[in-house]
């Protein structure tokens, strides 16, 4: 068997199946998968081999079964045996889990000796990824090596027939991982439960630092405006939302409105944080998640949040780290790094060997699009539509993780971070050598982004393998061909904030016409200047200066709109003499910063506190129902430039006429979704090509993305996006892999 099929009760559920059928032989892990040795009538083999493929456990995933009669052998018995190494590893191991429903009955069950402890777990859940250092995934190649089980955790280890059979992180109060409460001076609080004080000094408005599963959270109670602001002032936070986390569904949905597929999502045993639509009249604190529509919200995963949620309606639990740096992971760094952030430290003494962040997912109408995919989720696979050469792709600056490839199976990180600083660098690092190690491969090729100035490139040019450069666009619809198993030329919408284009301005606006191994590019919005650059990005307003200096000249100063008349006209003059010299003002072709201007423009957003800010507020905003749109226009000379100046005129116009901006958000956004998919008609006219990939941090505006699967399906095209990985800079280490490996 080749899958996930370590670690997750794959041996004991093969014991008991040849108990079933009365078979004997052998099971054992090795770096390939399970072998199974087993002898007996062929009628009852073949019923066998059927159970193992549609009954095997929840956990698994089964990839490839290999049959072969060989020479008889005679087994007295069916056993477990010891597991073996080979020279290649090719054994997948599965995520961390949520703890299942049989062990948080006997988490809440008085006459249970696992009674309230924290970290029991069994085969069917419990942590995984984040403490192994090797395979196969035995007990002393994971960070529980550190705790000898007592004598009846040892007897539940060893009985094939109990559901803690080779739970490799199995253990009780009494020979595992323990809790304690700690204050940011570094010193311990001596109390009989920690657990039990933690929840009494959250119910007070305090931070705790609460040690999980791939890291440490911050947490306050969501409900006390005071905590939440504080907390917000204390890690520099200042508008970004907040996660939460609750009991259970019923919790969730005093706060939040949950259908029956994120409901599904949000049960699921990865765990995902689900962004939810806002219950009108939630006593949820403002400022979890200001001036939007969505909480992004969890339920519990481990023992330990279980016991602090049982007691308090709803807590923010955001990532445990000072802003731009990676989660704490050892309580050492936690005490370091963020002890002026928490107030309390509830931590433990089990190792994390590999940080992992929390996923998140959103639920649309036609989709499940991934915003961050980490923990829950990562290791699985990509499972590919071939065998391709074993490649390292490292991402690009913002959103990173890397990817390794091995025969059809790319397997891509848990999110790394903004590459901003030398800490994201080395967890950078780190993953790459971890991957390297536990999947047993040296990539023949290293691919990067074409930016010279990102760190993952400057990180690859120093490694003594050959490099290829990819241009990011191409690397994002490249990702989505991957995932959908795609590799003839499709019509690629690539949108998004910042990319490097190969003409040396940065694009976020183009239609490509893609395959793995090139592109062309086919269409693309007109040019803007960005005044100041980098800050253009930090503040929207200075591309509403430049979209309005671009259709209106000089006489954009006499237009009646509130936009002219903000706080930040003293500096228009400055920066119109910047356009004007061509000074520090990159062209680009984005519709991320066109959403930025038009939302600067409307009065919606003229400074951001979090990528993507303005262009969330302006999709936040839009009302429902309005099926106007603005109108546009493009030229063809060797390909289609798309004008935004009749997009920005009409919605300057509106603005005049005193037009709802939530009335003008739903415009520009049909404006967009009308335009684009005329574009593709025209490109199919041209090149007969009929399918669409979507991919891009801009498919993350959900509707966008329902918009244009709707039109592009309405006009008769095949349309992919992206459900597996993210259609944001996270999945761009995918689309990097195969560009490489088509390559060589």
């Amino acid at each position: 068997m080749k899958g996930i099929v370590q670690g997750v009760g794959f041996r004991p559920f093969i014991y008991q199946l040849a108990d079933k059928f009365k078979l004997k032989g052998t099971v054992l892990n090795n770096s390939s998968g399970v072998v199974i040795r087993v002898t007996g009538l062929r009628a009852t083999l073949d019923s066998f081999c059927k159970d193992i493929s549609s009954n095997h456990p929840e956990l698994s995933i089964i990839t490839d079964i290999s049959v072969t009669t060989i020479e008889l052998e005679h087994f007295s018995e069916f056993s477990i045996v010891q597991s073996e190494k080979e020279e290649s590893t090719n054994a997948l191991i599965s995520p961390d889990v949520s703890v299942c429903k049989d062990c948080l009955s006997e988490l809440f069950d008085k006459a249970d000796r696992r009674y309230h402890y924290p970290f029991l777990n069994c085969t069917n859940c419990g942590p995984r990824y984040t403490i192994i250092d090797d395979i196969p995934y035995d007990r002393p190649k994971t960070s529980m090596k550190h705790f000898k089980m007592c004598d009846e955790c040892q007897k539940e280890y060893d009985d094939p027939k109990n559901r803690r059979f080779h739970a490799q992180p199995n253990a009780c109060s009494v020979c595992g991982p323990k809790v304690s409460l700690w204050n940011n001076n570094n010193e311990i609080i001596d109390v009989k439960d920690p657990v039990e004080e933690t929840i009494n000094l959250l119910k007070k408005g305090y931070i705790i630092a609460i040690k999980g599963l791939g890291g440490f959270h911050l947490a306050c109670d969501a409900l006390n405006d005071k905590a939440v602001k504080t907390l917000r002032q204390r890690k520099l936070r200042e508008e970004k939302p907040f996660a939460l986390m609750a009991f259970d569904s019923e919790k969730v949905e005093s706060f939040a409105h949950l259908n029956t597929d994120e409901k599904k999502l949000l049960e699921s045993n990865k765990r995902p944080i689900v962004l939810l639509k806002k219950r009108e009249g939630n006593k949820i604190s403002e400022d979890v998640s200001p001036r939007n529509r969505y909480f992004g919200t969890m339920l519990p995963y481990t023992p330990l949040h279980y016991l602090i949620l049982n007691e308090i309606e709803a807590l923010v639990m955001t990532s445990g780290n000072r802003s731009d740096e990676p989660i704490s992971i050892s309580n050492d760094d936690a005490f370091d790094s963020i002890s002026d952030i928490a107030d309390y430290f509830l931590i433990h003494d089990r190792d994390i060997y590999l940080r992992s962040d929390d996923s998140i997912v959103k639920k649309t109408k036609n989709a499940t699009s991934f915003i961050r995919r980490s923990r829950g989720y990562v290791p699985i696979p990509v499972f590919l539509k071939d065998n391709i050469p074993s490649v390292l792709a490292v991402g690009g600056g913002l959103k990173n993780t890397i990817c390794v490839t091995k025969e059809d199976r790319a397997f891509l990180s848990q999110h790394i971070g903004d590459l901003e600083n030398y800490e994201s660098l080395e967890f950078l690092q780190l993953t790459v050598s971890h991957m390297k190690r536990i999947l047993d491969v040296e990539p023949e090729i290293v691919a990067c982004d074409l930016h010279p100035d990102y760190m993952s490139t400057m990180y690859a040019k120093e490694l003594d393998t050959k490099i290829i450069e990819v241009q990011h666009h191409h690397a994002h619809i490249a990702s989505c061909m991957a995932e959908n198993k795609i590799d003839e030329p499709v019509i690629g919408l690539a949108f998004d904030g910042t990319g490097l284009g190969s003409d040396g301005n940065i694009w976020g606006g183009e239609v490509l016409i893609s395959d793995f191994k090139g592109f062309e590019r086919a269409a693309h919005l007109s040019y803007a200047p960005m005044p100041g650059s980098g800050f253009a990005i930090k503040e929207p307003y200075r591309m509403g200066l430049s979209y309005l200096f671009s259709t209106f000249g000089s006489d954009y100063k006499n237009l009646d709109i509130p936009f002219i008349k903000s706080s930040e006209q003293k500096s228009f003059d400055f920066l119109t003499a910047m356009i004007k010299k061509k000074l520090n003002c990159p062209l680009t072709s984005s519709l991320g910063r066109l959403f930025d201007g038009i939302a600067s423009i409307t009065g919606v957003r003229n400074k951001v506190f979090f990528e993507g800010q303005a262009g969330i507020e302006l999709e936040m905003i839009a009302k429902e129902g309005v099926t106007e749109s603005y109108n546009y226009s493009y030229k063809k000379t060797n390909l289609y430039e798309i004008s935004h100046k009749e997009i920005i005129e009409s919605v300057v116009k509106d603005l005049l006429e005193k037009t709802d901006v939530s009335v003008i958000s739903s415009k520009f956004h049909n404006t967009i979704i009308n335009l684009f998919t005329e574009i593709c008609c025209e490109i199919r006219s041209d090149t007969k090509l009929n399918s669409v990939a979507l991919s891009g941090g801009v498919f993350q505006n959900s509707i966008l993305l329902e918009g244009f699967l709707s039109k592009l399906d309405e006009n008769g095209f095949k349309v992919y996006c992206q459900n597996i990985v993210p259609a944001n800079d996270g999945g761009l280490s995918l689309g990097q892999a195969m560009i490489a490996a088509a390559s060589i």
